[in-house]
């Protein structure tokens, strides 16, 4: 079978591994005290021109969500979101399951526009019985998006804005944020550190066997922030094992080196697609690729090929999602274009 179904399918990188087996008989100290943690803290502080910035390492993209907007959250806020989001879609209520609400808005291709933003808002306390109702304490969104897009720097500017006009902070989850930040486009990560008030660092689906690094930008980190993340149940007793991984992904700009992989290799099977006349459902710039199969074809692809059910397109044909990785190799691409 060939594998495009996600972009965690395989462990980790080579260079990730390498330093979990050249550390792995130290004695450190745990819970993320230990010197590897505050290596790749200092790293990442550097990479994001944000030498004030606050780093967490935490174990998984949904414990990370959770955790976060849980604890920025008063009791009765809740997080804006697009309709189309993570946390809204993809993750089993856990936002709910802490008893804050998911307020969802309109998406454009996944993304959110500022004036949404506004006008919900705005809305919201022109109603006299506001105080009835769940307030709107942040606003999340996702780089990629979940159909692969892209933020432009003016967009997350504009959605920067409103957010501080009415002091909401703004959390990006930055699960394939590696992705973004090889494709080439014009927000860079001290750019994202500026405009957001914390945000994270995919590790899980960008060379790390697991976990992620969030990134409080303005001083501004929950109080007790680890003792809650572990109340969440998202602590590593052994958090070398994040420190470690983020340390090598953060040397010699590795993180973005190895995700342009999945760029790379993503291009070629669109200009594959395009070429042998399959229908997109959505133009991404990043490592997934929405095609509309019809049923009958799609049935017979998923007789050799992994790929992931995205969504009904109507009773004959339907948005498949085909992913690749900092892993993908060229020769599984080319075995994917012949079969096609």
């Amino acid at each position: 079978m060939l594998y495009f179904k996600n972009d965690y399918s395989e462990g980790a990188h080579p260079r990730v591994l390498e330093h979990l087996i050249e550390t792995n008989m130290e004695k450190l100290d745990g819970y993320g005290e230990d010197k590897y943690c505050r290596l790749a803290k200092e790293k990442i502080r550097e990479a994001t021109c944000c030498p004030e910035a606050e780093v967490f390492f935490i174990s998984g993209g949904t414990q990370t969500n959770q955790a976060v907007i849980a604890t920025m959250l008063e009791r009765h806020e809740g997080v804006i979101s697009a309709v189309t989001g993570h946390v809204a879609c993809h993750e089993a209520g856990a936002i709910e399951y802490t008893g804050h609400k998911v307020i969802t808005i309109p998406h454009y291709m996944g993304k959110i526009k500022a004036e949404d933003v506004d006008k919900w808002v705005e809305t919201f306390y022109a109603d006299e019985s506001h105080s009835h109702m769940v307030y709107p304490g942040m606003v999340y969104i996702s780089h990629p998006t979940e159909y692969g897009t892209l933020y432009t720097k003016k967009e997350l500017t504009e959605i920067s804005e409103v957010c501080r006009k009415h002091k909401l902070p703004l959390f990006l989850d930055g699960a394939r944020l590696g992705y973004a930040l090889a494709s080439g486009a014009d927000l860079s990560l001290p750019d994202i550190a500026s405009l957001c008030d914390v945000f994270y660092i995919g590790g899980t689906k960008c060379g790390a066997l697991c976990g992620e690094a969030v990134v409080f930008t303005k001083n501004n980190a929950p109080k007790h922030f680890s003792t809650l993340v572990k109340q969440h149940g998202a602590m590593l007793a052994k958090g070398r094992v994040l420190g470690v991984q983020f340390d090598a992904l953060f040397t010699d700009n590795l993180y973005v080196e190895i995700s342009k992989n999945a760029i790379e290799t993503a291009q070629m099977l669109k200009d594959a697609f395009r070429e042998k006349g399959y229908e997109f459902f959505i133009n991404s710039p990043t490592n997934q690729i929405f095609i509309i199969l019809e049923n009958g074809k799609m049935a017979k692809i998923k007789e050799k090929v992994c790929i992931s059910y995205w969504e009904k397109y109507d009773e004959n044909h339907t948005v498949v999602r085909f992913a690749t990785s900092w892993a993908t190799s060229c020769e599984d691409v080319q075995k994917l274009v012949e079969l096609l």
